[in-house]
């Protein structure tokens, strides 16, 4: 496993449980979560959410994946997304609309995902060049957190926003030949999407 990955991932748990402290461990004022669909794709995520004021709670989430595949395909990166909420009825509980910040590294390349096009990005250069950069952008999100048991919810969120990325460009995933450098991508659409096991203190 690369060491600029653990250390990123010892930081993103770090994070999370400085989150944690901040408030007291009293009857739904913390809580902590795994996002079930990166752990569906081996992306190791961890996330806190702490209860700031009625209806009003803060969430941090981060994740990373160092793993490499096989005839070169590469797909890491980590990423930290800290969100401000306001829920509509009770904290943990029901309806809720977030505002959250992105920001993140990346080396991603030889994944072939065909003719793609979504929103304005062409994920097609995916097969045949490897991309390693920076992203940072914004968003708003919308969400729903079921009651399952005094302590075990599920929540499912989807956020929609605008990102920045810088990245160079290589001529294959496992060589150094750099095609391009300090090129720059905006993009807008889904920054956010999350069925999250929860378990609130």
């Amino acid at each position: 496993m690369n060491l600029f990955y653990l250390k990123k991932a010892r930081a993103i748990v770090c994070l999370a449980f400085a989150i944690c402290s901040l408030a007291a461990a009293n009857a739904q004022e913390v809580a902590v979560k795994t996002n079930i669909l990166y752990d569906a794709t081996l992306t190791v995520n961890l996330g806190a959410e702490v209860r700031l004021a009625p209806k009003w709670t803060f969430d941090l989430s981060g994740n990373y994946n160092s793993w490499s595949f096989s005839e070169g395909k590469r797909w890491k990166h980590w990423l930290v997304q800290p969100e401000g909420r306001y829920w509509l009825c009770d904290e943990f509980a029901g309806h809720f609309f977030g505002v959250h910040a992105l920001g993140g590294k990346y080396n991603i390349g030889h994944v072939d995902m065909g003719s793609l096009h979504f929103l304005g990005t062409d994920f097609s250069h995916l097969k045949d060049h490897r991309y390693q950069g920076w992203f940072a952008g914004a968003g708003i999100a919308y969400g729903y957190s079921w009651i399952i048991s005094k302590h075990f919810n599920i929540e499912a969120e989807i956020g929609v926003g605008w990102i920045y990325t810088k990245f160079d460009v290589f001529e294959c995933a496992g060589c150094g030949r750099k095609t391009d450098r300090n090129r720059h991508h905006n993009y807008v659409g889904p920054t956010k999407a999350a069925i999250n096991l929860v378990y609130a203190f």
